[in-house]
């Protein structure tokens, strides 16, 4: 994380823009805002932020839509807020792209985390992510971000990709709970157990090839098991 890093926010909230740009600005970032979705996403192209906060309730371009926008040019990190009640929302706005989500009324300071873990992210340095994966029935590439399974491509959300590559890094494994957190969505999320449900249930629609899970194995109540050539019990 760089003390300039560019940090969107996009909210038909004055007061939520108001308070989340002087506190962010009083951590180094360099923040800008918008009213919309529209005007948003044409920061986003204009500005090209290094992280983006949007609200999900707004006139005209939605939160939900302007992730979808967004991901379809860019893999900036984004986090959504959300009021209590919007569940099904956060699932679409998760499926739609986006990384995180805050629900309001929400704390500045885990705010705060979820920022730096997802500007850590994208900034930490690892050797081994750009070496590609062949193993099974999986060909990924994480330098161009492609995944093949069975000789088929399959599109994944940036988080959803994450996910699939740590868990392919370490085949055949008991990965926990809070190991699979931590990794990908940072320690402050080692409480966020709803997180790996959503993905895990997006990845097996996306890859397995029967109703049954033959990829992905859960360990009930430990974690789950990545098997890149499938169940073979």
């Amino acid at each position: 994380m760089t003390e300039r890093s560019r940090i969107l926010v996009v909210d038909d909230e004055t007061q939520i823009t108001r308070v989340l740009k002087t506190t962010l600005s009083s951590q180094g970032y360099e923040v800008k805002t918008a009213a919309d979705g529209e005007s948003g996403f044409n920061a986003v192209l204009d500005w090209l932020p290094d992280l983006i906060i949007t609200d999900l309730s707004m006139p005209g371009m939605s939160g939900i839509e302007l992730c979808r926008a967004v991901r379809e040019r860019s893999q900036t990190p984004i986090i959504v807020l959300s009021v209590r009640g919007e569940e099904k929302s956060k699932v679409e706005a998760l499926d739609a792209g986006a990384d995180d989500y805050v629900t309001k009324p929400f704390s500045v300071n885990e705010l705060l985390a979820r920022v730096r873990a997802n500007l850590r992210r994208v900034t930490a340095a690892d050797e081994n992510a750009s070496q590609p994966i062949e193993d099974g029935d999986f060909s990924i590439d994480p330098a161009s971000r492609m995944v093949r399974v069975r000789g088929k491509d399959v599109h994944l959300t940036p988080k959803e990709f994450d996910l699939l590559v740590f868990m392919a890094r370490h085949p055949n494994k008991v990965l926990t709970h809070r190991v699979l957190l931590n990794a990908v969505w940072g320690s402050e999320s080692v409480q966020q157990p709803e997180y790996l449900r959503v993905f895990i249930n997006q990845l097996r629609n996306k890859i397995e090839p029967a109703e049954t899970p033959q990829y992905i194995l859960t360990d009930p109540w430990v974690g789950y098991r990545f098997q890149p050539h499938g169940e073979s019990q």
